[in-house]
């Protein structure tokens, strides 16, 4: 085995990685993860949760000392909402929040982030660019993983691991980051297509069993050129994955598991598609190093044949 190879899984033998076969209940998001929860809830929101859900992210000190009458009437709506809102956000009520709040607001005081706003003026000096995109880029990876459901990945991952076949379905910037994730499966022995064309997405996922294996990446979670091509998986018999930014979205009514991303905020001189891609391609080599694990025995000498392979072009 190459050297490159063992830093990849780090020597060991990776095959007893502990990820759940079957889904469970998750446990209420840690305080850390509260905001990153809700810049990805908010867009499915309605007004009224969405006040409320801006409260405890806006001041998590303040919301942390009121009852649920009080939030109720700071945000001008009802304790049902309030309620209906912590509930959204992964908390089994409001006095599971309040906590939440309260640590949150602890580690603000003790340690908070730079100052640093991603807003990028056209005149900005290129010093400040860097600066404002690599704080994003950061933040962006922390909602996600912060976000993302471990006991989902776990699922895709036994999944992954057992599949005849792997379709993954992206178009746009979502095409690449399927393209990235197709090409690490093909380099550990796996049988993987990336579909960018909707025409030919679905008519390969007309062809998808029982023991094969979609994947819809969509950032927005409406996009119809990739919503087709999953449902036709789903409804073939295929186990089917969404990576998506919006958990509530439509493509998530055919996915068996659903791993979401950090949603973005889009600014004039930086689409939403760059940092929705960064978070997408931190679910991918997520997804991906789960999977190598899990076949460590097979994806080992695979990966380790396909470095040799291409050794000559790099002398």
């Amino acid at each position: 085995m190459t050297q490159k190879v063992k830093e990849i899984f780090g020597g060991g033998t990776g095959a007893s990685a502990s990820s759940s076969s079957s889904p469970s209940q998750p446990s209420p998001p840690p305080p850390a993860a509260l905001a990153a929860k809700v810049r990805t809830l908010a867009p499915s929101m309605t007004r009224s949760m969405q006040r409320v859900a801006e409260a405890v992210a806006g001041d998590p000190a303040g919301c942390a000392a009121l009852t649920v009458t009080g939030l109720a009437e700071l945000t001008g709506t009802s304790e049902a909402t309030v309620v209906r809102t912590a509930r959204l956000l992964g908390y089994p009520g409001y006095r599971d929040l309040r906590l939440a709040l309260a640590g949150l607001a602890a580690q603000q005081q003790s340690g908070r982030a730079p100052a640093i706003t991603t807003d990028i003026a056209v005149d900005d000096p290129i010093a400040d660019v860097v600066a404002k995109l690599a704080y994003d880029e950061q933040q962006t990876l922390a909602d996600t993983a912060a976000g993302l459901d471990t006991v989902q990945l776990g699922a895709a991952v036994t999944a992954a691991a057992a599949a005849r076949r792997i379709d993954v379905y992206g178009v746009g910037a979502s095409g690449l980051v399927a393209q990235d994730l197709t090409q690490k499966l093909l380099r550990i022995g796996l049988i993987a297509h990336a579909h960018s064309d909707p025409h030919l997405a679905v008519t390969n996922a007309v062809q998808l069993r029982t023991g094969d294996l979609a994947v819809a990446i969509t950032h927005s979670g409406t996009t119809g050129d990739v919503i087709e091509p999953l449902r036709v998986a789903f409804e073939s018999g295929a186990t089917t994955v969404a990576i998506t930014g919006r958990p509530n979205g439509p493509v998530t009514q055919y996915a068996d598991y659903v791993l979401t991303t950090s949603t973005a905020r889009e600014s004039e001189l930086r689409p939403a598609a760059m940092s929705s891609r960064t978070g997408q391609l931190l679910v991918v080599d997520c997804l991906f190093v789960g999977v190598a694990q899990r076949m460590y025995e097979t994806a080992a000498p695979a990966l380790s044949a396909s470095y040799e392979a291409l050794a000559h072009r790099h002398r």
